[in-house]
């Protein structure tokens, strides 16, 4: 049964576009997959610790050494890293804020990049054989030949993440001008429109 990991990170809840989008992705990816299971990590629900003294004590001990304390301290992680590992493909919907990601999914990211689970200690990714379909909601447009492409931060930094973890299969649908629906130039439903055709298609494979 293939399974499907969604992992949201807009606080904006029906208001924002990075959800729509992954709305649409989704009952495409079940259409396509009637079997499957889809599990939604919400990181505007799911109040992430950033990583701090204890986590990082915790993560450079061996597991075997761990006091219950450390343990303790990588609960989430682990949660959050098995995720990742029992999921064939992974969705990330995310706003773009100052042309990164949101502070939300960049502790995300932190939690999940663990060597020895997600990574080797020989630097290799050791999440291999899924793969990841990226979702992102701008107010700019940094496709090719647009003058701010050398901005786009969000998108180079996703990829890289993701192919460091070992998932080279990535897909990237980038809603740009995002911010023509706030400003009640363009509605939801016709910008989401637009990207229908390359959500379903990567939400079929």
């Amino acid at each position: 049964m293939p399974k499907l990991l969604v992992v949201e990170t807009s606080p904006r809840g029906d208001s924002s576009v990075s959800r729509h989008m992954t709305r649409s992705f989704v009952a495409d990816w079940r259409d396509a997959h009637p079997q499957g299971e889809a599990v939604v990590r919400d990181l505007a629900v799911t109040a992430l610790p950033h990583v701090n003294a204890p986590w990082l004590a915790a993560y450079f001990t061996l597991e075997e050494k761990h006091s219950p304390e450390m343990k303790d301290a990588l609960r989430m992680s682990d949660t959050l890293v098995a995720e990742i590992l029992t999921a064939d493909h992974i969705v990330i919907a995310t706003p773009v804020y100052n042309y990164n990601v949101p502070a939300a999914l960049k502790s995300w990211i932190d939690h999940i990049v663990r060597k020895g689970y997600t990574l080797g200690f020989d630097g290799k990714g050791l999440v291999t054989g899924k793969k990841a379909t990226v979702l992102i909601a701008s107010g700019g447009v940094y496709t090719e030949g647009s003058p701010i492409r050398d901005r786009n931060i969000a998108e180079q930094y996703l990829r890289l993440i993701l192919n460091v973890i070992g998932i080279t299969d990535v897909t990237v649908v980038a809603g740009g001008a995002a911010k023509f629906i706030d400003m009640g130039e363009e509605t939801m439903a016709a910008f989401v429109a637009k990207h229908a055709p390359a959500i379903k298609q990567a939400s079929s494979v």
